[in-house]
């Protein structure tokens, strides 16, 4: 089974025949002790250091169909390199440009993404519940603006409700994390631990997301929910809404609940607080351990991992733009 893999130190990247060699080097650009990946086991990379690489190995990769995401030290998302897509389709084109461009299409599709984040927010709120801890301030609240999610006549004002949602959502969060207050939330840069964690989560999430639209028809930079104007791949950013309470958040609850990372796995010398090198190895981990969790799907009747259902969502998507099924956003249902 294919595998992602993570190059955490700056480095070359080469081919040697069939097969990738990643060369280390340290703070003075000396090479240490090579590791090799076979290329019929890679799925994608993510970059989070500094790499060396040419033309030829990114047409190796292309032809491998291995995606390459990239992030900065800051953990913050700059770009990938996609290998070209072999299930490009004008018709699924020109419906997905149909259905942006129509708000009496766009509009269910964005409110049905806001209807899957809130429930699924709402589901981690009410888990927390049942183990004492109150949520019931937050769940009326969150309860209130859900219901008028449906009755939203633009993406503006549906924008709107979803942010207030969140606001509430992360506001448990206080309660949720024993050992670290998040306070509000901020982004550019993270001011706390908690919020680097859900930056540097979502980020992981919303290249999860690009990775499996990559491998259906759908195109990225057609959007329902956020504006494609707004960044290359805004679409994943829609998907990805659905899917960040289930693999970021509970994520985030278990490292630092469990102690899995302390204060000594970030830096905060930069006026911002970001994750060192071995914390985000420790986070990696616990994301890839969730991403490939199973569940028992009711419709395929059969265990899928939650990385897979990222597909079938898109997938789900893809058949609502054809006219064939109405989408209807994934909700956990455990």
């Amino acid at each position: 089974m294919k595998k992602t893999y993570y190059l955490f130190n700056p480095g070359r990247l080469s081919r040697k025949d069939n097969t990738l060699k990643f060369t280390p080097v340290d703070e003075e650009g000396r090479e240490q002790k090579p590791r090799y990946l076979p290329v019929e086991q890679v799925d994608a990379l993510y970059v989070f250091g500094s790499l060396d690489a040419n033309s030829s190995l990114y047409n190796f990769l292309g032809k491998n169909e291995i995606a390459v995401h990239f992030f900065d030290y800051y953990e913050n998302y700059t770009g990938s390199f996609a290998p070209k897509s072999k299930l490009l389709s004008g018709k699924m084109l020109i419906a997905q440009t149909k259905a942006y461009s129509s708000l009496k299409k766009r509009l269910p599709i964005a409110q049905s993404f806001i209807e899957g984040a809130a429930y699924n927010m709402v589901k981690n709120l009410k888990y927390y519940d049942k183990r004492g801890k109150d949520m019931s301030p937050f769940l009326e609240e969150i309860t209130l603006l859900q219901e008028k999610i449906r009755t939203t006549s633009d993406v503006k004002a549906l924008m709107g409700i979803e942010g207030n949602i969140r606001k509430w959502y992360y506001e448990a969060f206080n309660l949720i994390i024993d050992s670290h207050v998040m306070g509000g939330r901020t982004k550019q840069p993270p001011l706390n631990i908690v919020n680097s964690l859900i930056s540097f989560g979502n980020m992981m999430c919303y290249s999860e997301c690009l990775r499996s639209i990559f491998q259906t028809q759908l195109d990225p930079t057609i959007s329902f929910l956020h504006e494609p104007g707004e960044r290359r791949y805004s679409l994943s950013l829609d998907v990805s809404e659905i899917f960040k309470p289930i693999l970021v958040d509970r994520v985030i609850f278990k490292v630092l609940n469990k102690n899995i990372l302390t204060e000594k796995d970030f830096d905060d010398q930069l006026n911002r607080i970001v994750l060192k090198e071995a914390g985000k190895k420790k986070f990696v981990q616990a994301y890839e351990e969730r991403l490939n969790e199973t569940i028992k799907h009711r419709s395929l009747n059969r265990n899928v991992s939650y990385k897979h259902l990222i597909k079938l969502e898109c997938y789900k998507l893809q058949k609502d733009l054809l006219g064939i099924e109405e989408y209807k956003p994934f909700k956990m249902y455990w």
